[in-house]
Formats: structure tokens, sequence, C-alpha cells
């Protein structure tokens, strides 16, 4: 992925000025001053943060919250992440044991799974073949909700990379989840709203990032399931990116999803309250008020961060975007590697992403048999 500004860029210095002027200038011209506005700085770029509109948000109710929130498999979680964890290049061994593992692990708890094939023609390999990995509870659903991330690593001519927040430890996410919440999903095995995931194939660049060079995977499925007229299913796609660092910040990028970014929100907050997010506090993280919580009550709307989900927000497919910003200091670095993942704040956020999904998918159902979720 690569984060670029959008429209506007803001500097460090001007917002240090305008402190500056309104220190000393006199209280009855304050008023004529630009507002001061909040800012955060990524990759030499400052992108302004609004505050975010509040939503209602309909939420599980507190028997059936706690039930999923003690759910957990920490041990899967990190035997997943060393499955993954190795160069995962396009077109190599490593790339192919990996797709295999991620075919195997999901055909195992019984999803549904369809490999979307292409070739295509790369700087410095040539041709390669590309493989989309799309899963399914219920391949006949109506709609989906969509979790997505990459599955291949980026090329380093000099160096070996791992990516373990670039994407392992989101494509173990993912796979965890289906394992954690296996009784759980399986009403939305012939429910009409169902649950997909997306593996999606050569996110990275193989030489420099650019419209042709990237993404290679999320651009032929979006083209091809807007000639199949299959877009309109996906409710929501939740893309998931540079996890498993500790203390992220998480931002509501686009307003058409800012009530479902609300519910991350919301269960952050309902964990922290019941004491469900371990070392929570210690790790830097606090209270709804605190700033360094992980989703942040607040929305970019000046930045723009190039990933797998750009394709299929061109062709008007909402999105909720889970990636922090800044950025992980280890990103696109030979330190992206398996000393860098916090467990801890790992499976916190595995919590709220499984509590997210449940939540979504119980909330598209109209009966359900409330037995289900214990």
């Amino acid at each position: 992925m690569r984060l670029i500004p959008h429209l506007r860029q803001y500097s460090k210095s001007y917002g240090q000025l305008l402190d500056q002027v309104r220190e000393n200038c006199p209280s009855f011209l304050q008023d004529l001053l630009p507002s001061k506005k909040k800012f955060i700085y990524n990759l030499g770029a400052a992108f302004e943060v609004h505050d975010l509109q509040p939503y209602h948000v309909d939420e599980l109710p507190h028997q059936h919250f706690h039930d999923v929130a003690h759910l957990s498999d920490v041990k899967h979680l990190k035997h997943t992440v060393k499955e993954i964890l190795i160069p995962r290049i396009v077109g190599t061994p490593g790339h192919e044991k990996v797709r295999k593992y991620i075919v195997k692990s999901l055909k195992d708890l019984q999803w549904s799974v369809k490999l979307h094939s292409f070739h295509d023609t790369v700087p410095i390999f040539g041709h390669l073949h590309f493989h989309n990995i799309v899963a399914t509870l219920n391949p006949n659903a109506e709609r989906y909700l969509v979790l997505a991330c990459h599955y291949d690593s980026k090329y380093m001519p000099e160096a070996e990379f791992l990516g373990a927040t670039d994407s392992a430890v989101p494509c173990a996410m993912m796979l965890n989840l289906a394992k954690v919440l296996e009784k759980q999903l399986q009403p939305f095995r012939d429910s009409e709203l169902s649950l997909m995931f997306i593996f999606f194939d050569g996110e990275e660049a193989f030489k420099q990032w650019s419209p042709k060079d990237s993404i290679y995977g999320a651009r032929h499925l979006a083209k091809k399931w807007e000639k199949e007229g299959f877009l309109p299913k996906l409710d929501l796609l939740v893309l998931l990116d540079l996890l498993g660092m500790p203390d992220p910040k998480f931002y509501s990028f686009f307003s058409n999803t800012e009530s479902w970014y609300s519910r991350l929100l919301s269960i952050e907050d309902r964990l922290a309250d019941s004491g469900l997010m371990e070392r929570y506090v210690s790790s830097g993280v606090s209270r709804p008020h605190d700033p360094n919580r992980y989703f942040q009550p607040n929305a970019l709307r000046s930045s723009f961060i190039e990933d797998d989900h750009i394709p299929f927000l061109r062709r008007n497919v909402p999105i909720l975007h889970i990636i922090p910003v800044p950025f992980p200091t280890v990103w696109h670095t030979p330190d992206d590697n398996e000393t860098v993942i916090d467990y801890t704040t790992t499976e916190n956020l595995a919590r709220i992403i499984r509590l997210f999904t449940v939540e979504y998918l119980m909330g598209g159902v109209q009966q359900i048999d409330q037995e289900w979720i214990k």
C-alpha cells in the first residue's frame, strides 16, 4: 500500500506559526484567525482530522456480547502466523505453500473456497500467475459482509522480507476468526446475508508503486465482478492491513461507512468497560476519552491510502479500511518480522473484529435461534 496526500497538504510550520500568532495577538482579533485544527503526520505529510459524527448502532445483548467476547484461541493464532510468515513473493514456492495452507485451513472448516486465477505481466519477473482466494460460508447468499487482506509479500532484491504486519498477521486473524467462531457462524451457511473472506494476491509492487504495478489481484477481481454484476452483493468490504504492532491508531476514512466504524468504537468501549482487553491500560491504551485508544473518534478526510480497496471503492462498494495511521515503523523494511508482533494487541483487535462480524451478521437476519451463540 501507499499513503499519499489528497487535495491538501499541511506542514507543521503552518500550525506552529498559527499558534504563535494566536498567543501574541489581542483577544478581540483571535476570532478572525483560522480555527485551530487537529493534524496527524505520516510520511512527511500532515492530514486534517475531523471529529466523528455520532451514530446509533444496534448492539449484541449483554449476555451474547460476553459469550462471544470470551471466545479465543491465541495458540491457534500464533501457529497460523508461523505458517504464513515466510517469504511469499508471487510465483515462488513460498507463495504456493501459503496459498495452499489458507485454502486447506478454510476447507477443513467446511467453507466454500474458490481461486480467482489470472496472468499478468509485471516488472522484473515478467509473466506471472496470480491467485485470489475467495471463501464463503454460503456460496448462494444474496449479500455478503467481506473481510479481506493480501497474502503475498514484497519483493526485496537485497533482503529477506517476511511481512509480519504486511500482511501475515491480518491473514492469520481472519483464519483464526473462522476457527474461533466456527459454531457461532453456522446459521450463516444458509442465510441470505453471509460472510466472505478475500485473500488478495499481488498487492505489493514489484518495482515501484504505480497504477499498473500494484494491487494486481484486487484490480482484476473488481473488474471481473463488475462485468458479472456481482459487486452489488458486497454489503461492506472490511480491509485489514499492517496489523500486529502495539498501540495502533485507526480512523474513519469514508463518510458512507462511519456508522459501521462507530460500531468498532462501541465494541472497543464495551470490551474495555468489561475488563476484557488484556493489558489494555498498561500497553498505553486507556479509556474511551484517551487519545491512545485503538479506534479513534475522528475521521480523516484529507488523506488517501492506496490499497486493495481502491478498485472496489471506485465501483461504489462501501469500504472500512482498518489500517493504522501512522504506518508501523517497520513498514517495508526487513524488520517487519515476528519479533515486532505484540500478540496481546493482536488478540485485542481480533476480539473486536470477531464481535463486529457477529453483530453485523446478526443485524441482517430477521429471525434467528438465540441459542446458537452460546
